[in-house]
């Protein structure tokens, strides 16, 4: 039985070649979602990338159990960054930086069976899961770049994303968007591979 790559199947959305900006119409698509401020390297962001994870992972598990062909690889994390100012983010303190991380999730994973899901990981893992929810989220239009190297030096590949939409008079909406093609806690900082994604308004 082949394992599905939902990697391979929107590879528009996620496999960019280097250094080139990319149009793309991203469907709405249901995730795995936690919400959440403050700096990415504290506890608190930490915590809640394991939490997603365990459902993620339990999700799997159980779609599987229910039908032995429906086996896939979990997604990679993302996150939607901004700050309650409306200021650029990453222009401010870490500790103003408000979050959503999310994983997508396939078809065939339903509300019920996330809840089965969530219930499980808590009771096993005594985990507080309230605040997770399973949603639809819908970009519609964007621009996204490919980004080598440390979150830390994300900054010129931002800019180069913002410059190619205010050449052609394309305005931003919606929230800054990262895709996380790497574990940090396995990749040296120099390997990492992030997809940085922002919508717009023609």
């Amino acid at each position: 039985m082949a394992t599905i790559d939902f990697k391979k199947q929107f590879k528009h959305l996620y496999q960019l070649a280097a250094d080139e900006v990319a149009v793309v119409e991203v469907p709405a698509m249901n995730f795995l979602m936690l919400d959440g401020s403050g700096d990415p390297n504290g506890a608190t962001y930490t915590d809640a990338v394991g939490k997603l994870y365990a459902v993620a992972y339990a999700l799997k598990f159980l779609l599987k159990k229910r039908d032995a062909e429906r086996d896939y690889t979990v997604m990679p994390l993302e996150g939607l960054w901004w700050t309650r100012e409306g200021t650029v983010w990453y222009d401010t303190d870490r500790a103003n930086w408000c979050w959503t991380i999310m994983i997508v999730q396939p078809e065939g994973i339903t509300e019920e069976l996330f809840e089965q899901a969530r219930s499980e990981v808590e009771r096993k893992k005594q985990l507080d899961l309230a605040y997770m929810r399973f949603a639809a989220f819908t970009e519609g239009r964007a621009a996204q770049i490919l980004h080598s190297g440390p979150y830390s030096e994300e900054r010129p590949t931002i800019d180069r994303l913002h410059a190619f939409l205010e050449q052609r008079d394309w305005q931003a909406s919606g929230r800054h968007h990262e895709i996380y093609l790497n574990d940090p806690f396995r990749t040296a900082p120099e390997r990492l591979r992030t997809i940085i994604r922002q919508p717009f308004a023609e």
